[in-house]
């Protein structure tokens, strides 16, 4: 089974294979008009909070934790992680991120949670 759900960094172009592009940062990519980013949404409450973005300042060696510390925080937001993942059900669905580490980002570990969930379903 392909993967239903793609990753692309803000600052990529968006191609016509990307399905239903979904912005999960709670900041604007720096930079990016809304034109160029071509997104369908823009999911804020699925970001990991404030706190949890700058604990984890993107720092490698807190991967773990920040992914244990996330899904946490996505399971007291099922309605919004639920969405997500039935909008799978109907296609591809992107998620874009601004990030520059492409490895360890809030989009991979939300990826995880959604693909965990839909084989679970």
């Amino acid at each position: 089974m392909s993967s239903r759900v793609w990753l692309r960094r803000a600052y990529e172009p968006p191609t016509r294979n990307d399905g239903y592009r979904v912005l999960v940062d709670r900041i604007w990519p720096r930079g990016v008009s809304k034109e160029d980013l071509q997104i369908d949404e823009w999911c804020r409450d699925i970001a990991p909070s404030d706190a949890l973005r700058h604990w984890f300042d993107h720092d490698p060696s807190r991967w773990t934790q920040f992914r244990e510390k996330y899904r946490a925080e996505l399971d007291e937001n099922a309605d919004v992680l639920a969405a997500i993942i039935n909008r799978t059900k109907s296609g591809r669905v992107t998620l874009v991120y601004a990030a520059r580490d492409r490895d360890h980002n809030n989009a991979v570990a939300l990826r995880d949670v959604v693909e965990g969930r839909r084989t679970e379903s």
